[in-house]
């Protein structure tokens, strides 16, 4: 039995990721998390799978976990996200290193054969060249989230120079799906939507974005779990479909045929970058497939809304 620790397991991604693995019948999960975000009803009941609620930014927490089950892999997803969170709590989002630390220290001293590391496109800044590759990282970002993801980036390279130990680290790039929480662009625009409330922007709406189902993420991250070859590499996860915020708004309001409004609110002081776009060739290389549109990615969040 393959044994795997998903940091975070709570939360929209880690638990769908959980969901994933879980289907296929060699692999044991474990799932830690401190409930800042994450909601107990996204974990999987499965005789498969364990929670254990923890915080591993807390050494002695996450150690004896790590140390009792040896695990074979380890997906560190946990951190605080959300845009306004994070900006509203800097110190907080700090302490996420203590986290990386206490993750790659244990995973070296426990035999862990690989470390997944959930970065974030937010480690390009604001974008010098698009589409954003892998290679090409201005690290003009001075928010402390952003500075955060680099750091980790930074630790896992370290790590696997100094103790060899073995990661992958994936960018995503605004990622959306059914348990997507309010704290994103997404699932907020679609929860005013759906109940005919105004729906706020900040600044002109202008701003692009991408945006991946989370079927494309999961499928795309697993893909590099279940072959060696893809190890210590950088993956941008997101779809490079260019999509501004006004327009994001519009096409919600016309599939749900809301009576919302927009409104726009005075643009953020930081932490809202005028533009995202992937180059995700790596990515699509790991799924060869398309990845799905974000029309009928919106349409399958519709069809199982209050499911």
């Amino acid at each position: 039995m393959v044994k795997v620790l998903i940091t975070g397991g709570a939360g929209f991604v880690p638990s769908s990721l959980a969901d994933k693995l879980l289907l296929h019948q060699d692999f044991q999960l474990v799932l830690v998390d401190n409930f800042l975000t994450g909601k107990a009803e996204h974990i999987p009941q499965h005789p498969r799978c364990t929670f254990i609620k923890c915080d591993v930014n807390e050494y002695n927490e996450i150690a004896a976990i790590m140390t009792a089950y040896q695990f074979d892999y380890v997906f560190h997803y946990a951190a605080v996200v959300g845009v306004l969170r994070t900006l509203d709590h800097p110190v907080m989002v700090l302490k996420d290193i203590d986290g990386i630390k206490n993750i790659l220290d244990l995973c070296k001293n426990t035999g862990v054969k690989r470390v997944f590391y959930s970065s974030s496109s937010e480690v390009y800044g604001e974008p010098v060249v698009l589409p954003q590759h892998e290679v090409t990282t201005p690290l003009n970002s001075r928010l402390p989230y952003a500075v955060v993801k680099n750091i980790g980036e930074a630790y896992c390279r370290s790590y696997h120079q100094e103790y060899g130990l073995d990661f992958t680290i994936f960018r995503f790039f605004n990622t959306y799906g059914p348990k997507q929480s309010q704290d994103f662009v997404m699932s907020k625009f679609l929860n005013a939507a759906l109940a005919n409330k105004d729906i706020t922007i900040y600044g002109d709406g202008s701003q692009s974005r991408t945006f991946c189902y989370i079927d494309d993420n999961i499928d795309a991250c697993l893909a590099t779990l279940f072959d060696e070859q893809y190890k210590n590499e950088v993956y941008n996860i997101g779809s490079d479909v260019v999509i501004n915020i006004k327009e994001l708004a519009e096409t919600i309001i016309e599939l749900t045929g809301s009576a919302s409004k927009i409104v726009y609110l005075p643009p953020l002081r930081d932490g809202d970058m005028t533009r995202r776009q992937p180059d995700n060739s790596k990515m699509r290389a790991l799924l060869n497939r398309d990845l799905l549109p974000y029309k009928e990615g919106i349409k399958r969040i519709l069809n199982n809304w209050g499911k």
